[in-house]
């Protein structure tokens, strides 16, 4: 949960904050189980945030909040907060074990100190005294190295054991990371990872390297889910993204942006690429008749609409992803399973 929330839930105010969520879910005909009661949550704590909007959404579109949709939101909405958590905990265990390597080597260097001291006595001593007092002294240093010797082998034993469990903590971490920035049901990058990559991209003014943006849409994908449920809809999903995953291989991006629509970045390539390759991607996608995995059940075909568009000079990424929206909808506009190239900002802007 967020900060705010947490707070609320424990405090008096936990108690108006679950009678809303309860509301929220009774208005709503879900029933009041542990998942739903973390999601209404959220709904009742801030009716702005993304799960309260895609709710709305969702329901403005005339769907049912059914057990397999909260299961998505909860996925999409609240595991990633989870997620944080997981990265948090694993820097906190890295940075102890970190501290406790750098415990042993300052107790080394103290071991290190004295034994130096210990051999500059000597030095000073072995001039001034006779020979009979020679074993004494050697006795002396004898332990003094001793103890050194003692302290390298626990230092290098600590540190061997400390490299093992930093290389481990480091792998959790990268694949915490990951999971953060994945769609659960796809495995392509979730819209999180998208919008930073986008951004990131646009912060280059480089006219000299161009990048394309794709965004891509199920064509009546609501239809799937009406007639054959929420599950063969996820077929779908998967299928059309593991198409477009073949294509989006890095130094590409393809990323679930959100329900049935798909984002593709294409970095240093040109519109022209782009368009023969989703048009490739299109007619593969439309030349296979699905199944329904439990029956056997013929799904029809599924096909894409999609619009391209290619970033100008200084064009941010907000203004790049709007082009690319409009020519997703011309294509839907004019038939659908169709790839349309956006129109150039001084098009628009002599139209205008």
């Amino acid at each position: 949960m967020n900060n705010d929330i947490e707070i609320s839930v424990r405090s008096p105010a936990a108690y108006a904050l679950a009678g809303e969520a309860l509301r929220l879910m009774q208005d709503h005909g879900v029933w009041p189980t542990p998942l739903n009661y973390e999601i209404w949550l959220y709904v009742a704590g801030d009716p702005e945030c993304p799960l309260a909007q895609e709710i709305q959404r969702l329901v403005a579109a005339g769907e049912t909040i059914t057990e397999d949709i909260s299961e998505s939101l909860a996925s999409k909405f609240i595991a990633r907060l989870k997620l944080n958590d997981e990265v948090r905990d694993a820097g906190l265990k890295l940075t102890r074990e970190l501290a406790s390597i750098t415990e042993v080597i300052v107790e080394a260097q103290k071991a290190q100190k004295t034994y130096g001291e210990t051999l500059e006595g000597a030095r000073k001593s072995m001039s001034e005294v006779e020979a009979v007092a020679l074993k004494s002294l050697i006795d002396s240093l004898t332990e003094a190295t001793t103890t050194v010797l003692d302290h390298h082998s626990l230092l290098e034993g600590r540190l061997s054991e400390s490299s093992r469990e930093v290389n481990r903590l480091r792998k959790h971490l990268d694949q915490v990371r990951m999971e953060a920035m994945t769609d659960a049901l796809t495995n392509l990058a979730n819209r999180k990872s998208f919008d930073e990559a986008l951004d990131r991209h646009c912060e280059n003014d480089d006219i000299s390297s161009p990048l394309t943006l794709a965004v891509i849409d199920i064509d009546h994908f609501k239809r799937f889910n009406d007639t054959w449920g929420h599950q063969t809809g996820d077929q779908v999903l998967r299928y059309v993204a593991s198409v477009l995953a073949r294509i989006g291989r890095p130094p590409r991006l393809a990323a679930r942006y959100g329900g049935e629509e798909f984002g593709l970045l294409f970095p240093g390539e040109t519109c022209d690429t782009v368009e023969r390759l989703l048009n490739e991607a299109r007619s593969e996608i439309a030349s296979r008749v699905l199944k329904r995995r439990s029956t056997n059940e013929d799904l029809g075909t599924v096909t894409i609409s999609a619009g391209i568009a290619q970033r100008e000079y200084a064009e941010d990424s907000f203004d790049l992803l709007d082009r690319a929206d409009k020519a997703l909808y011309t294509s839907k506009n004019n038939g659908r399973n169709k790839v349309t190239i956006a129109e150039s900002l001084k098009t628009d802007s002599n139209a205008a």
